[in-house]
């Protein structure tokens, strides 16, 4: 009975789990050119640390280490892992750290002071990002562990108490290395969930992408990390600007992520084009009216030609009336993905009528248009752009067989209107795109599309067209003003430091 319970309750979770309609995978085969940036990235944390002096004393003799600075890091070896359920993980090893510091030595009355040149060598340094769900559904680096140990330093004294400091060496280079291990991990620390953090929050989560529609790419879950591979899933909804709070309901297929083969892939279902559609329709985008001189002249005249008839029996004030073309979607239009391509379906009504001055206007005839289009897609940057190509055009009149049949001398003119004065229009906007969720400063780059059934996938590689340091040097002012909540540093099971010990 409990185990009937336990199916019940995880098929109802299912049943109500929301449908993506945008997935995005990282995989390995990004992670050279993510940790190549990353270190760099790294190297510039690491330079700036900044220690604290050092002082002490042993018997007759008072030393003061000071104004400690990194003048030159080398990180040899590093490896750069997906590691499942939600991290990544950087290992560092046998790297090494040039210091230069000023010294100060008392003993009885004699003083010495300069600056010495020392070396940590030996650096290994292991971290990991946990990557989730943020709040407002963006995602987040929740948790920075680290595990840091420098094995050597070694520093060249000289000057007059050069055997001096020769003796006192273990205990000033121990208490270095020892403060030097205190201090990486709070850096990282501070990389992760400060910096990063910025980084990440250039990702669009619910943002406008014109004046009457913007677009939801909120998280809907954590991040899933398997040893190969990233996979994120985003809401991936449009919606209209003027009612907030609208959401379209998700009822098509999942989309599926299954090749590892580019650095990402971006998958696209029905829905994410159908709510872009449906949510420009209720915004009142898709109409079109043309009055006097916007209708093309050749189209005029033979409109007038063929409503003729009709417009003979209105009064002469009517007769020489502008005309007036308009062109109105009746429903939301529908995309639909096959392996043989995407298509867009719609429908609208075109209304033919005079427009008197200062008088209602008189309708002459109301005809059904249904059209197709064919869309490709592709990404440039990181924009998702569509080209639209009409396919397939008839008009009709929902009023009798007969009225049809006298629209078709129409059929070839209101085509070639669609062609040559909407569609311009159409590809226009469309070619502008809409905005993938990637931070700012990079992009993707030889994009290869592949239609499926219900959804389709774009592989692609990554490029840094920014780096790391130039886009969170540029969100550091707004950070600096507006500091997020207190992170916590990092606890002592996080940041193990080893104890000051004789080389």
């Amino acid at each position: 009975m409990a185990l009937f319970g336990a199916v019940f309750l995880a098929l109802l979770a299912g049943a109500h789990a929301e449908i993506p309609g945008c997935k995005i995978r990282v995989t390995s085969e990004a992670l050279a050119l993510v940790k190549q940036e990353g270190l760099r990235f790294l190297e510039q944390e690491l330079e700036a640390i900044t220690i604290p002096d050092l002082r002490g004393r042993e018997g007759h003799f008072y030393y003061n280490i000071s104004d400690v600075k990194v003048t030159e890091l080398q990180l040899t070896g590093s490896e750069l892992h997906f590691q499942p359920e939600q991290e990544l993980a950087l290992q560092i090893t046998n790297a090494s750290l040039g210091l230069r510091f000023r010294r100060q030595l008392l003993y009885w009355f004699f003083y010495d002071g300069g600056y010495i040149n020392a070396s940590a060598e030996g650096v290994s340094i292991r971290t990991a990002l946990q990557l989730s769900q943020g709040p407002a559904g963006q995602m987040r680096v929740s948790n920075v562990s680290c595990l840091a140990s420098v094995s050597r330093m070694h520093a060249a004294f000289g000057g007059t108490f050069r055997k001096v400091y020769e003796f006192l060496s273990t205990f000033i280079t121990s208490g270095m290395r020892f403060l030097l291990n205190l201090q990486i991990c709070p850096v990282l620390y501070h990389a992760g969930m400060v910096l990063l953090n910025s980084l990440l929050d250039t990702v669009p989560v619910r943002s406008a992408v014109d004046e009457l529609v913007g677009i939801d790419y909120s998280l809907l879950k954590d991040p899933v990390v398997s040893n190969s591979y990233l996979d994120m899933e985003f809401r991936g909804a449009f919606f209209p600007l003027a009612e907030g709070n609208w959401s379209f309901l998700n009822r098509a297929v999942e989309p599926q992520l299954q090749e590892e083969e580019r650095m990402v892939y971006v998958a696209f279902s029905e829905f994410f084009f159908d709510s872009a559609m449906e949510s420009y329709f209720r915004a009142g985008a898709l109409k079109l009216s043309l009055v006097g001189d916007k209708v093309p002249h050749d189209l005029d005249i033979l409109l007038r030609a063929t409503y003729f008839g009709s417009i003979v029996l209105l009064s002469p004030a009517v007769i020489d009336s502008p005309l007036k073309l308009e062109l109105q979607v009746t429903a939301p239009p529908r995309c639909t993905i096959k392996p043989s391509g995407t298509t867009i379906s719609v429908t609208a009504t075109v209304t033919i009528a005079l427009v008197p001055p200062m008088q209602p206007e008189v309708q002459l005839s109301s005809m059904v248009m249904d059209a197709r289009f064919s869309a490709k897609m592709a990404l440039r940057g990181k924009a998702l752009r569509t080209q639209l190509d009409l396919r397939k055009f008839r008009i009709y009149s929902n009023q009798s067989a007969i009225e049809s049949l006298a629209l078709i001398p129409l059929q070839a003119p209101l085509k070639t209107l669609l062609q040559i004065g909407v569609m311009p229009m159409l590809n226009e906007r469309t070619w502008r795109g809409v905005q993938i969720p990637l931070p700012e400063g990079i992009n993707f780059v030889r994009e290869v599309v592949t239609n499926h059934a219900g959804f389709l996938t774009i592989g692609a590689d990554l490029h840094f067209a920014k780096g790391l340091r130039e886009v969170i040097d540029k969100n550091r002012e707004v950070i600096d003003k507006n500091p997020p909540a207190a992170t916590r540093q990092p606890q002592a099971s996080e940041a193990p430091l080893p104890a000051p010990a004789a080389d």
